[in-house]
């Protein structure tokens, strides 16, 4: 059990046994959790602090403040995410993550395990059946059988895939990681680090000034804390985790495990459709549309097609929801690799 029991915010609540066990084996997406009961919630300071169950949970979905700093390599602090979950009697519970790839693991996991349960917000629904509507209507009325025949292999190719989502979501991860370490301005880490000591030192300034009864020692604990939070959620402090080197071997690891995982598909066609260092269900869902509006009769076709409108796509360019969501998955992956098929 948790050091602080998580209390209930919906209407349903779990025995004391059942929220042992819930919370025992349930999966930690940055402060938040997901149980086969449960969601786990978090409040400003505790992780996991409050749990709704499934029944309970109307809507969730993911709201970003800020560009995406790491992405674009703009900006030093990047984006922040936030999740919100709408509970069964209107009310709203918003929480605050560092990282938006972890805000996303925990809305592929109810889309996966939960379809019933929306994950975008209602006039992100709305947005997104405008963008459907205006897709369908690109796609060609009657396509040839070769372009039946890649579109069937593609699908084959994707639902193997999404047997085991967790080689392309590390994959997904690790490459954003790397490209956004790799961008990253050395002096942003200075400024943290020097944010953080002065912070630090403010603290302990603080600490001592208490034990000496003196009446401005308070300020110093208050504003030391608030620093160092600030300059480790800043995502730019240098950590085990969050450095070059861990990024390059956690990248290097996520190919090769990719690699592994789609060596076992075979088909009369061959292996694998696409490269091992692109293998994530948003490649396949852009090569699904090239075919489906008819810039593409083959598989290889579509491959080729695909990778040059991804190319093409900077920050000048407005795409819908869906595309962004997919850009956002893939492309660090082909940023890194260059858009080369052979990586060394």
């Amino acid at each position: 059990m948790a050091l602080i029991t998580p209390q209930p915010i919906g209407n349903m609540k779990l025995s004391r046994e059942e929220l042992r066990q819930d919370l025992r084996s349930c999966i930690r997406t940055g402060p938040c959790g997901l149980g086969e009961k449960a969601a786990y919630l978090s409040s400003f300071f505790i992780d996991r602090r409050y749990y709704v169950t499934y029944p309970d949970l109307r809507r969730v979905f993911k709201r970003v403040a800020m560009s995406k700093g790491g992405f674009t390599g703009k900006g030093a602090f990047g984006s922040i995410p936030y999740l919100v979950a709408i509970l069964s009697d209107g009310s709203e519970h918003e929480c605050i993550f560092r990282f938006e790839e972890d805000v996303d693991r925990f809305l592929n996991y109810i889309r996966r395990n939960h379809p019933s349960i929306p994950t975008y917000s209602e006039e992100g629904e709305r947005r997104m059946a405008e963008e459907r509507a205006k897709e369908e209507a690109r796609y060609v009325k009657e396509l040839t059988p070769e372009a039946t025949e890649a579109l069937r292999e593609i699908r084959a190719a994707k639902d193997f895939l999404e047997q085991d989502l967790s080689v392309s979501d590390d994959l997904a991860y690790a490459a954003k990681q790397k490209r956004t370490i790799d961008r990253m301005n050395p002096s942003y880490r200075y400024a943290a680090v020097a944010i953080f000591l002065l912070a630090a030192g403010a603290f302990a300034f603080g600490i001592i000034s208490l034990l000496r009864h003196e009446g401005f020692a308070v300020y110093f604990v208050l504003f030391g804390i608030a620093f160092m939070f600030y300059a480790m959620s800043s995502q730019v402090m240098p950590t085990g985790r969050n450095n070059k080197r861990y990024a390059s071997e956690h990248w290097e690891k996520a190919v090769k495990t990719s690699g592994d995982y789609i060596a076992g598909y075979r088909t009369d066609a061959g292996g694998f459709p696409i490269p091992a260092q692109y293998a994530h269900p948003a490649s396949f869902d852009r090569m699904i549309r090239v075919i489906r509006e008819g810039r593409a009769q083959s598989v290889q076709e579509a491959w080729e097609v695909m990778k040059a409108d991804l190319k093409a796509i900077n920050s000048d360019v407005t795409v819908s929801q869906t595309e962004y969501d997919e850009i956002v998955a893939i492309k660090p992956m082909f940023l890194l690799c260059g858009y080369e098929d052979t990586i060394s």
